[in-house]
């Protein structure tokens, strides 16, 4: 819903003292203007500085949307499984003609001309003009940010649409955020005390360090746990100029792969692979990805590229009827049917790139290619996040949206918690609270979080890695599907940090967890020890769930899809063994005299830290191959 000027907080209306609430009104006034580290302020753009933006349209059919990404994701239902094409996705969330038409008039009647859509219909970019872009969206003035070789274009001050536009339009994109940094660390490994005489009963292997064939014997994984279908795929996502490199995968596998079936390159890249060095993360999601999800055909998604990089062109089109849908919307007399039409016509599809554009979101680009392309991998492992708070509502709402579109058309979305542990944040009055992280809190994404070894250098039990990241929202609530297990914990804890520090109705998270440190990855052509993050927990879990949807489509079940309803139902159906539970150890949070810089603790069965646990890989197979029963395997 679109906020009037009542609401603009202090320091938003300090940065817009110029702002006229008589110009509109401001669809994401919450949105903090936070200039991140290391980034160098240069000064406003040219008028004629081409800009890009990301106009988010006004969604039909959300409750029925819910309705069936439960039916479909909720092993008890009739509907399980029966997953939805992204052209019924299309007709049943896409924008009504009313918000089609009077965003396209807007638009045209600033002369924006160079837009595309997605197949939902649902977004639009575009580019046109600074001194455009400022006009169009009253409040808002371009400037030039650098970091080291990269320059993005944002807005310091607010934006606002008109009134009128308010109800058609849930935010543009391109103004005010700035790519999200989620590295992953090196640490050198702290020996850990063992207790005297501590017995691991003769079966506990030495190591030193994480590698796949560490993680197959921790998890109870075979040489015979590999991919065999042609017809299954999976795949990561790279933001932020990450990069890896095919040469690197090669010599990854050459070294650690030759007890497993596996492949040495990557299927399919989509977006912008850069020639520059590898980036570590990169290396660490591939890599792990496919020795985990070994033999399974695998994407990567690097830097996505804007959809209209993809295919250039202007909202007319060669079509005569198109551009008398064009002349007909100019004289204020464009046809309901027509504005679809037109948008169809104007999705995005394959053709020549045309080089990187500086004011793109990446995280958001990669959204829009979801929507935009009507086949894809089963399952995304993505390590990428924010702090809810520096997040405007409108923005999180929406992209929730976009998982739920995911979910419902049987795509596992799986999401890093953070390496934050609980994070910390200080609220006005001089108070801390504890700081959630998005998309790990969302709802509709399997959150991963991570474990170390409780003996470093030995294949044993696992305890919490102390920077797993974990907590509850403080914007979406708690849903049903986890009610049952997240009042358990909070009930049954043996400590817990005070309730002003956390929102104990929000939805809470990581949903499971795997290892996280001390993994050994190849990157730049050079083996590097100690890399540790939730950033490799989620490639490791996303490889399990590609197996598993390659068991399932052998057997002609469809894939698993939203995975959270069916992880929180395994305990009551028996499935204990699934998991092996985490109980000891705590994550990080506020250095100050009140938690001393401890968060939530890990507990039996589900806790905030850990989840549910980490893989028992046959147990949790077997758990999730229950006898075939309806539903195609349709995307």
């Amino acid at each position: 819903m679109a906020r009037g000027c009542r609401g603009v907080p202090a320091m938003l209306a300090l940065w817009a003292a110029s702002w006229s609430c008589a110009a509109g009104l401001a669809l994401e006034w919450d949105q903090p203007f936070r200039l991140p580290p290391g980034w160098t302020h240069t000064g406003r753009v040219n008028p004629s500085h081409e800009v890009q933006l990301t106009f988010a349209l006004h969604q039909q059919g959300m409750g029925h949307l819910a309705w069936l990404v439960n039916a479909v994701s909720d092993p008890h239902s009739p509907r399980y499984g029966q997953h939805l094409s992204l052209e019924q996705v299309r007709n049943l969330v896409q924008p009504s003609p009313a918000t089609l038409m009077a965003v396209l008039k807007w638009l045209q009647g600033h002369g924006v001309e160079k837009c595309r859509s997605v197949m939902t219909l649902d977004f639009l970019e575009c580019r046109m003009p600074a001194s455009t872009a400022e006009r169009l969206l009253p409040g808002a003035e371009f400037h030039h940010y650098v970091k080291g070789q990269r320059s993005v274009v944002r807005s310091p001050l607010p934006y606002t649409v008109p009134e009128e536009l308010a109800e058609h339009v849930d935010f543009v994109g391109g103004l005010h955020r700035f790519p999200a940094e989620r590295k992953v660390v090196s640490r050198a490994w702290a020996k850990k005390e063992t207790e005297s005489g501590q017995d691991y009963g003769g079966r506990a292997a030495f190591h030193l360090g994480v590698t796949p064939s560490i993680i197959r014997k921790r998890y109870n994984m075979t040489g015979e746990d590999i991919g065999l279908l042609p017809n299954n795929s999976q795949a990561c996502a790279q933001f932020l100029e990450q990069y890896f490199h095919q040469a690197d995968l090669a010599e990854f596998m050459q070294l650690f792969g030759s007890s497993f079936g596996h492949r040495s390159q990557v299927d399919q890249v989509v977006g912008h692979q850069g020639k520059g060095k590898a980036g570590l993360e990169a290396s660490l999601d591939v890599e792990y990805i496919m020795s985990t999800g070994a033999n399974i055909s695998t994407w990567v998604f690097s830097n996505a590229a804007p959809l209209a990089e993809l295919e250039p062109g202007a909202i007319h089109h060669d079509n005569p009827g198109d551009r008398l849908c064009c002349q007909q919307e100019l004289m204020g007399e464009l046809h309901t049917s027509c504005a679809v039409d037109l948008l169809s016509a104007g999705r995005a599809g394959a053709g020549r790139p045309s080089g990187r554009h500086e004011s793109q979101e990446p995280f958001l680009a990669w959204l829009l290619l979801l929507s935009n392309m009507s086949s894809l991998p089963w399952v995304h492992s993505v390590s990428y996040g924010d702090d809810e708070d520096s997040l405007s509502l409108a923005y999180m709402e929406r992209v929730n949206v976009e998982f739920m579109k995911a979910a419902a058309r049987g795509l596992t979305i799986l999401f890093a918690s953070g390496d934050d542990g609980a994070g910390c944040r200080r609220v006005p009055g001089g108070n801390h609270t504890f700081r959630p992280s998005f998309p790990a809190s969302s709802p509709y994404v399997t959150t991963v979080g991570g474990t170390s070894f409780k003996n470093p250098f030995l294949v044993t039990a696992e305890v919490t890695d102390y920077i797993s990241g974990g907590g509850f929202s403080n914007v979406f609530p708690m849903p049903d599907y986890q009610a049952a297990a997240v009042r358990q914990f909070l009930h049954s804890a043996s400590k817990l940090p005070p309730s002003s520090y956390y929102n104990s109705s929000g939805r809470a998270y990581p949903d499971l967890s795997a290892l996280s440190d001390n993994y050994w990855v190849v990157t730049n052509r050079i083996p590097l020890p100690w890399v540790s993050g939730t950033s490799a927990s989620t490639p490791v879990v996303g490889g399990m769930v590609a197996l598993i949807n390659d068991r399932r489509l052998q057997q002609g079940l469809a894939p698993l899809g939203f995975l959270n309803p069916t992880l929180y139902q395994l305990l009551e159906q028996g499935h204990d063994s699934a998991f092996y539970d985490v109980t000891e150890g705590c994550h990080l949070s506020c250095l100050d005299g009140t938690v001393q810089g401890q968060g939530f603790c890990a507990s039996p069965s589900w806790d905030p830290v850990t989840g549910w646990g980490t893989p028992n890989f046959p147990r949790l197979l077997r758990a999730l191959l229950p006898p075939a029963r309806g539903g195609a395997a349709a995307r």
